[in-house]
């Protein structure tokens, strides 16, 4: 045996499919595999391509070995129908023509070699079916890494899509539907962040085990990111078995996870959409799952929603608002006002906080409870966000280059999207170097709940925003479930408290004291207080008294566009 041969078809019993008509050829191969391999080699011949078709239905085959020209077929044709039968099999032309054009079209059209029948001896047939095998072992798996999750193993989103499709196209064949099961895991970025990001991925891969043990024959789980799991679930006979599914998949999940010797819980909310006829569409059945589980996230969490008509509705309602929101950012439909912040002590402006508009060209003016929801849900903020940060920036710079003898800050509000961006640090940098604003005066808002969801992360941030010279205030102060922590580990300079307390506190003792406690603590740690929604006299003499910093609401004006603000601007 010479050195030159040395395959890994040594390995156990290589099973070679010679589709040939000519006996004598066929033996000729077996005799060459026998003076080559160095391993057995089990060659089975058939001298008709429908009874190869058959055999590679039937029976796994290592390689085929195939003749261009046989009884029932004939040139390529041949090659396409093997191929076809089976798609994973690696191909080698085995053909008594010489013909450079024919071989490279073979080789195109999914052959792995071409070999010419009196120009191969035992070497090279054995070299040649050895890197057939090889190059299509590499090409599966390179299939199977472009079409499953690296970390857990599952489908990704274009097999799940594809199977999706395929499980579409078959109803309507028996009285059943097809559920999608949109599954994602509640407050796993607590656990990631706390635990690490190696910790977090073995929880991944534990959700992933679960998952397919509970399982039906038949169904099929994918993930698509994150901790977003997606179920498909054939031959459904209606909700209420899909809601089992859930239930089942919910139950499994809800059990303690060991995570370096600690046990981790999960909740796992999970939206269902079903469809009944070949009419529906795999995107939309995905999205109509995904909403639904956004549902079942806001009823707390840990349960499930199955999407109804009424879900419809409001998608359909957000995604005509999304679609016009692009419209209004490219038509330049959005407009910023500015409420001014007013010191308490002297009634002097102390700064303003910028508020977008949408002038829609048939509804009018939009207040932000319009549109702000659809732009968070659907990441329009960021297109959003950006033009009310530039432009508000840019007034900035202009009252400033008019009256530099008086200060005014202005207050931007980021959303909860905003500050999970990568780029959020570099973005505000590039704005006030455009716009030439000063970062002294710029005050950046996040809210109380917003923050506390990532405290870890969060605050590297505002860390970094804080290095641009920013100034940074907790928004909505009060409403969230660990205040005093957020004020103690993240680099806030002003405290907001919540209109809520405002609005009660003349009238309830309990919610006058609140707000004093709330600007007592501010002060101690070196912070400023600005109260929202001051709207009356009483609130004023209150805030006033308890040395409440900045006013903030319709007793000192309404939002407006920057010519109509007064107070010399």
């Amino acid at each position: 045996m010479r050195s030159e041969a040395r395959t890994d078809l040594g390995e156990g019993v290589l099973h070679v499919l010679a589709v040939e008509d000519n006996p004598g050829d066929a033996l000729l191969v077996r005799k060459m595999f026998d003076e080559a391999a160095e391993g057995p080699v089990l060659v089975e011949h058939v001298n008709r391509l429908a009874t190869g078709i058959s055999r590679l239905l039937d029976a796994r085959y290592d390689c085929v070995l195939l003749d261009l020209s046989l009884p029932d077929a004939t040139g390529l044709d041949a090659l396409d129908q093997i191929r076809t039968a089976a798609v994973d099999v690696p191909v080698i032309v085995l053909s008594g023509r010489a013909d450079e054009e024919l071989a490279r079209r073979a080789v195109q059209d999914g052959a792995q070699d071409y070999l010419v029948k009196g120009q191969v001896d035992g070497r090279l047939l054995v070299r040649s079916v050895s890197y057939a095998i090889e190059r299509k072992r590499a090409e599966a798996q390179l299939a199977h890494q472009a079409l499953h999750d690296q970390l857990t193993g599952l489908p990704n989103r274009a097999l799940f899509l594809d199977r999706l499709g395929q499980a579409l196209a078959r109803l309507g064949r028996r009285d059943t539907s097809v559920a999608v099961l949109f599954c994602d895991l509640d407050r796993f970025k607590v656990i990631n962040d706390s635990l690490g990001h190696a910790a977090g991925d073995r929880l991944l891969v534990d959700v992933a085990t679960r998952l397919f043990g509970v399982l039906r024959t038949g169904d099929s789980a994918a993930r698509f990111g994150g901790d977003e799991f997606v179920v498909l679930c054939e031959e459904i006979d209606g909700e209420q078995q899909a809601i089992r599914i859930a239930e089942r998949l919910s139950a499994a999940l809800s059990a303690p996870f060991l995570l370096d010797g600690e046990e981790v819980y999960v909740r796992t909310s999970v939206g269902i959409a079903l469809a009944l006829d070949q009419n529906a569409h795999a995107d939309a059945l995905i999205r109509d799952a995904d909403a639904a589980m956004y549902r079942a996230k806001e009823r707390g969490g840990g349960v499930y929603e199955v999407f109804d008509d009424a879900m419809r509705e409001r998608a359909v309602e957000r995604q005509h608002v999304e679609h016009a929101l692009h419209r209004a950012i490219d038509r330049h439909e959005l407009e910023v006002h500015y409420q001014p912040q007013v010191r308490m002590a002297t009634g002097a402006l102390y700064g303003v906080e910028a508020l977008v508009r949408w002038r829609h060209p048939e509804r009018g003016l939009l207040g932000p409870a319009e549109f702000i929801a659809t732009a968070e849900e659907t990441g329009i903020i960021h297109q959003l966000g950006l033009q009310v940060l530039e432009v508000a920036c840019a007034q900035s710079a202009t009252w400033q280059a008019r009256r530099p003898e008086v200060p005014v800050r202005m207050s931007v509000n980021l959303s909860a999207r905003q500050l999970q961006h990568p780029e959020l640090v570099a973005t505000v940098a590039d704005v006030l170097e455009r716009t030439r604003a000063d970062p002294g005066l710029l005050c950046l808002e996040v809210t109380e709940t917003t923050v506390m969801e990532d405290l870890g992360a969060m605050g590297k941030v505002l860390d970094g925003l804080k290095e641009l010279g920013i100034t940074l205030a907790v928004d909505d102060f009060g409403t969230g479930y660990s205040s005093l922590r957020a004020l103690q580990r993240l680099p806030f300079d002003i405290v907001k408290i919540d209109r809520s307390f405002v609005a009660g506190m003349h009238r309830s003792e309990q919610e006058s004291a609140i707000v004093a406690a709330v600007i007592s603590l501010s002060h101690a740690l070196g912070k400023r207080t600005v109260a929202e929604g001051v709207e009356l006299v009483e609130q004023v003499e209150r805030l006033r008294g308890l040395g409440c910093d900045v006013g903030q609401g319709y007793h000192y004006a309404r939002p407006k566009p920057p010519g109509e603000l007064g107070y010399g601007l």
